[in-house]
Parts: structure tokens; sequence; C-alpha cells
């Protein structure tokens, strides 16, 4: 399912709402995918297309387009990299069905017509002509160039683990888990796991006085999402370890019922998706080197 350029600015403050009024961008766009806000889900927020120079989230244009508009008209307080997107009162309580009414489309074509000003000048050196300028709803702010980046590596790791065999996927699942901190049994976790419906077993200390049993299962899909039948055979298969938890890890989504059957009952399994897997990877620096760049603000470029 590919996704179709919108507006999704009143999908944003939604997910806010959710939120409590402050998230982090990638929570953001989690709500919206799992919420299904305002029409949208796991797989048109997370779309990408590959190009010749990589992949792109063609959502992740309008949404950092979208933030910008909302911070234009005082729904968000002013954005600032790597900090969470924070509600102002205002968008706290907006009637976003009247959004945007023609005075916020005044302000929001006053604040684009000095971002494309401002992109020419950055241009000049590469003789590019003003008629060449990309349409608006593409500029990236140099505040989201490195949300951008982000983006583009993360779809081509995640491109990357589909490509993997079940069996390295099986042990790159494992080695995750592990740095996460579960200790796995190399009797019941390794040589015998695959003969027993499940891809690892372990232990996880929480505290000082408590160790529960861990049962993992991993499914390398490139289409489609796990539902609600792997679950349930895999809570079953816990069972036969004794499991307290389960960790289910996917390269795809889950659908609604097997969210539901996760949480369900005493033993309750952690659904680890694409995403959460690819922000797993960076969390834990699992096979990545990590690049420093920098790029230069507006205000080398602005005229006084």
């Amino acid at each position: 399912m590919a996704y179709k350029r919108r507006d999704v600015q009143k999908a944003i403050v939604l997910a806010l709402r959710n939120l409590g009024g402050s998230a982090s961008r990638d929570d953001i766009k989690k709500e919206i995918a799992e919420s299904k806000i305002d029409g949208l889900n796991y797989d048109q927020v997370y779309f990408r297309k590959k190009t010749k120079n990589g992949y792109y989230s063609p959502f992740l244009f309008d949404f950092n387009f979208g933030l910008k508009n909302l911070e234009t008209v005082g729904y968000v307080e002013p954005l600032q990299r790597k900090q969470d997107v924070v509600l102002t009162n205002q968008g706290r309580v907006a009637n976003m069905n009247n959004y945007p009414n023609d005075e916020q489309n005044r302000k929001m074509g006053e604040y684009w017509d000095k971002k494309n000003k401002l992109r020419y000048e950055k241009n000049k050196d590469k003789h590019r002509s003003r008629e060449k300028q990309i349409d608006t709803s593409e500029v990236i702010d140099s505040s989201d160039e490195q949300d951008t980046a982000d983006d583009e590596w993360k779809a081509q790791l995640l491109e990357q683990i589909k490509k993997f065999s079940p069996a390295k996927f099986e042990s790159f699942s494992r080695l995750l888990i592990a740095k996460m901190g579960v200790k796995l049994d190399k009797v019941k976790g390794i040589k015998l796991s695959g003969d027993h419906g499940i891809d690892g077993f372990g232990y996880f200390r929480s505290d000082e006085f408590r160790t529960a049993r861990v049962a993992i299962q991993c499914k390398r899909y490139t289409s489609g999402s796990v539902g609600e039948s792997e679950i349930r055979d895999f809570k079953g298969t816990m069972d036969s370890f004794n499991a307290e938890y389960g960790i289910f890890v996917t390269t795809s989504s889950y659908t609604d019922t097997a969210k539901a059957i996760a949480v369900r009952g005493n033993r309750t399994v952690t659904l680890i998706d694409g995403q959460e897997l690819c922000d797993l990877v960076e969390k834990y620096q699992l096979h990545i080197t990590p690049v420093t760049t920098y790029t230069l603000n507006d205000y080398y470029f602005e005229k006084d």
C-alpha cells in the first residue's frame, strides 16, 4: 500500500493530544500509525519509496511540513532538534475541524515564501533558478534534516534485514535481545529452540530478587502483518517452557487482533515491529557506525 501525499496537521495534533500534549517525533508517528488517526495506518506512515540514491518517506515530508505549519500558527511550541514536540494551550483546545482558517493560511504562506527565498540563496552556487525550486511541501528545514537522514538509513537497514536468511534473522534477533538484558539459555535458548516452536529462551533479571523466564519468537516477513494465529501459537509454546512472558520480533507489523491477544491473560507478549527493531539497533549500536555531520542554519543566509 503506497502513501498518497496529503495534509497531516490534524493527525499530528490529535496524536499529541492522545499522548498528553508532548512527545517525540517518532512517538507521534507511531501513535498516528497505531491509532489510525485521520484515516492513516501503519503501512502508509512507514511506506518507503526506493530511488536511485536510496530511500525516502513521502509521509515524512508531509509530517515535517505539517509541524512547521503548526509552529507558525502557534499550535506547537518552537521546534527544537532532538526535543519533544509540545502542544501550546491553543493547540490543545482548538477545533481542528475549522483548521486552517484564512488568517492561518496567510501566516503559513508568508512563512513558506520566506523559506523559498532562503532556499534560493543557499542554492545560488549550484546555479538553480527559482523555477527549479521544489514544492514547499517538500522543503526540509535544517532542523529536520537529521530526522530525514535517520529515516533514510533505517529504511535501508530494514530492507537489508528482510534479506537475511531465516537462520541469520534468528541469530540477529537473539543478539539484539541479549543486548536488551536477556541472558540466553545456551541449551534451551539456542540448541533446542528450533525444535520446540520458539527461536530463543532466556532469563531476565528485573531486580536483585526477581528473574523471569522469557521465550523468543522471530518472523522475517517481507510483506503482510503478523496475525492472531501466530501470537496464539506462540503463547501456547510459551506454556510448554513455563515462560512468564514472551518477546515476538518481526520485520513487518501486527494486526489489531494480534496486539489484543498479545496482552490478554497472565502471560503477555512484547511485540517488536520493523520500525521498533530499527530503533533498537540504533539504541544498542548493533553493527552500525555513527556518523556526525553539520548543516548551516538559515541564520547564515538571512540578509540584514
